[in-house]
């Protein structure tokens, strides 16, 4: 196949007779078609990787070839990926968990022949029956395997999916001369070495990484009000649309409202995220690409859940409320900014809680060996246990389970395997590399500190992503701040909207709405079912702050480890209940939660609170057992466990509905299991009130 056929196909699908290669596209493409090759294509952001796998397909379907399978990790992708193919004329297919209905269906196409492109994700590739009764009988005629994203098979990669490793048992299934692509933007040396010992033998097209079109500079404010303030200046100055990057989902929204109110159309985006019209997460993110792809929104604040491959050629921002973790995870990201426009702007800001969160995510991202021979000798003395039972016998989170057990599912040989809901042990004899683990978190560790020395450089800024690459070429931009050797944004503030964003901080209590379903044998004292009774539960309460934040969580922080609260915090709490607690009763009492850590803390709290509202306080509720912190207890067995029989209520109460009041609040337990109590003994309608909510978001 000739490289005019090859040109007339890409054309085609832009409607421009004019169009013509990139640098290094046909050089891919003649590389699949006609030598039916392996190739990792590492090139930057907005080069065209799809157009080269998708051009080469319809080429091999031309040729009789059979159908092209793409392994993509995000449905934002695949949903990029599909249109942009129906534009080549290709009938593409998505087999994902937001189309099960529709499997069937499908299934009989692909085994039909009737699909050229099949996007699945890493996570099918664990399924046994579609690698049995879909990949098995299509293998012998694949026209070719694309690995998008490729970084993604490598443990150094910044953005490793355990899902990934299982793409080397899926070579086993296909011919030799099957033509394997992998592509990615953020693949320095030591990744590209991971895959290309994985892949076997692969030949490496690696282009410049440098983004003409993206002006870049660091932005270092003093506070989170500052970079909030900052934010409604610079997007109320765009004339386009833009990102703004966040670290957890508690951010995207705060900050998505912050900017609502001050008259921007932005909508949080986050793995889960829900819309009242739109109560499904996953047609709710691709409502929310496509409010953006049309101009509808002006800015999305997202998570990394909006990263790889989604595709707005005329996005004119990306703005980092958060630093990253890594610069190849930076590049991947203010790359989404600028790909079909001359001018664009990258910036970089940072905090004070971005270290901790990043710490959070390095600890959290491994599992230990004595967690995993405990979780492997539990399997192994049973016949199959769901996550949900597992529980029981650990104290963490199904997320955290969910992650041990992939993670052991894709080692090879795997310990462990997943028959329907049930895990059960294998024989493979098995013990964790931790020097590999360690080795991984030293990796995590360096590229954090590589990512503070970005925003400390006074060097070209788009010359270190490169080198930080290893592009063999990097060169000064010319464009950035550093270069220019003066600010490309404006960062001049009003003091009125930096004080309006200090009021926002303070005012952002959240709706407090406590557990009504308690696990199976957790509360043998009490003898709570599991569905607890309607006359039994608290109503809706309300949070005042987030542990550590901005407005009034810092000020909590600062509390608990003095020992006291400033009064301050009272008169913020009274004025949250006077003026802004839309409540269903009125409390005519005040109580706490006691704790026999902590001493007079609440109490002490609770009283001024009380004497502040006019209301009287009663000490009715007794902690009568020591007990574990509740912040230890991960799962929700473990933390009903860790409250049965701890606190007794008084028999004689004062009359009337009751506030109740505690300091801390992470899963909600503590507040349901008291407020439970409290009623059973007779009182009046709960309210229930936490200074702060604890846990990322």
């Amino acid at each position: 196949m000739d490289k005019q056929a090859a040109l007339a196909c890409l054309q085609g699908a832009l409607g421009d007779d004019s169009a013509d290669f990139r640098d290094g596209q046909w050089e891919a493409i003649d590389h699949v078609v006609n030598s039916r090759g392996k190739l990792l294509v590492v090139q930057r952001t907005g080069w065209g990787k799809s157009a080269v796998y998708f051009v080469a397909t319809r080429l091999l379907r031309d040729q009789g070839m059979g159908p092209t399978i793409v392994v993509s990790p995000l449905l934002a992708l695949m949903r990029n990926q599909v249109d942009a193919a129906r534009r080549l004329q290709l009938n593409p297919v998505t087999i994902n968990s937001t189309n099960q209905e529709r499997w069937d269906e499908f299934i009989r196409g692909i085994l039909q022949d009737e699909y050229d492109v099949i996007f699945i994700s890493p996570e099918r590739l664990s399924n046994e029956f579609f690698a049995e009764e879909v990949l098995a009988p299509i293998s012998g005629r694949l026209g070719m395997l694309v690995i998008d994203e490729a970084h993604c098979i490598s443990d150094w990669g910044h953005d490793f999916r355990p899902d990934y490793r299982r793409l080397v048992n899926v070579l086993r299934y296909v011919p030799p001369q099957t033509p394997v692509l992998g592509t990615t933007a953020t693949a320095n040396d030591r990744v590209v070495n991971d895959i290309r010992s994985q892949l076997g033998d692969v030949e490496i097209q690696r282009g410049p990484l440098t983004r003409e079109s993206l002006a870049l500079e660091n932005v270092e404010l003093k506070d989170q009000a500052s970079r909030m303030a900052w934010l409604v200046d610079f997007i109320g100055k765009q004339d386009g649309t833009g990102i703004v990057y966040v670290l957890t989902k508690r951010t995207a929204e705060s900050v998505a409202n912050w900017l609502k109110q001050n008259g921007i159309t932005a909508e949080p985006y986050y793995s889960g995220v829900t819309l009242p019209t739109h109560p499904e997460s996953n047609m709710c993110r691709d409502y929310l690409e496509k409010k953006l792809l049309t101009n509808e929104v002006e800015v999305l604040v997202a998570t990394v859940a909006l990263g790889m491959g989604y595709d707005k050629p005329d996005l004119s921002y990306v703005v980092h409320f958060q630093t990253p973790g890594s610069i190849v995870g930076y590049y991947q990201q203010v790359g989404r900014a600028g790909r079909g426009i001359s001018e664009a702007t990258g910036v970089l800001m940072n905090g004070q809680e971005d270290a901790e969160i990043h710490e959070y995510f390095r600890r959290s991202a491994f599992p230990d060996k004595q967690t995993v021979n405990k979780l492997l000798n539990q399997l192994g003395r049973g016949d199959g246990y769901s996550v949900r039972e597992l529980e029981g016998y650990f104290n963490m989170s199904q997320t955290k389970l969910n992650g041990i057990l992939k993670f052991l599912s894709v080692e090879n040989p795997s310990p462990v395997t997943k028959q329907k809901s049930k895990w059960k042990r294998t024989p493979v004899a098995y013990e964790l590399d931790t020097q590999r683990i360690d080795r991984l978190t030293g990796q995590r560790e360096i590229e954090w500190q590589e990512i503070k020395d970005y925003v400390a450089t006074d060097g070209c800024l788009m010359a270190f992503l490169q080198q930080a690459l290893d592009d063999p070429q990097p060169k000064a931009c010319g464009k950035c701040a550093n270069c220019l050797g003066r600010p490309v944004v404006d960062v001049e503030l009003e003091a009125g909207l930096i004080q309006s964003a200090q009021r926002f901080l303070r005012q952002a209590e959240t709706v407090l709405t406590l557990p009504k379903q308690s696990p199976k044998g957790a509360f043998v004292e009490y003898e709570i079912p599991y569905n607890i009774p309607q006359h039994q539960r608290a109503l809706e309460g309300r949070i005042l702050s987030r542990w550590g934040d901005a407005g009034w969580g810092s000020l909590v922080k600062e509390g608990i480890y003095a020992g006291g609260f400033d009064d301050a915090l009272v008169e913020a709490t009274a004025e949250l209940y006077q003026k802004r607690w839309d409540k269903v009763v009125e409390p005519l009492w005040v109580t706490c939660v006691p704790s026999m850590r902590s001493g007079d803390l609440v109490p002490s709290f609770a009283m001024k609170l009380a004497k502040r509202l006019g209301l009287p306080f009663a000490s009715v509720i007794r902690q009568v057992k020591d007990h574990q912190p509740q912040r230890d207890q991960v799962n929700r067995f473990y933390r009903c466990q860790n409250l049965d029989g701890v606190f007794e209520v008084d028999s004689e109460l004062p009359g009337g509905p009751v506030l109740l009041v505690d300091d801390l609040i992470n899963s909600g337990w503590t507040l349901a299991v008291t407020s439970l109590l409290l009623r059973r003994k007779g009182s009046g309608d709960v309210l229930p009130l936490a200074l702060s909510s604890v846990g990322l978001g």
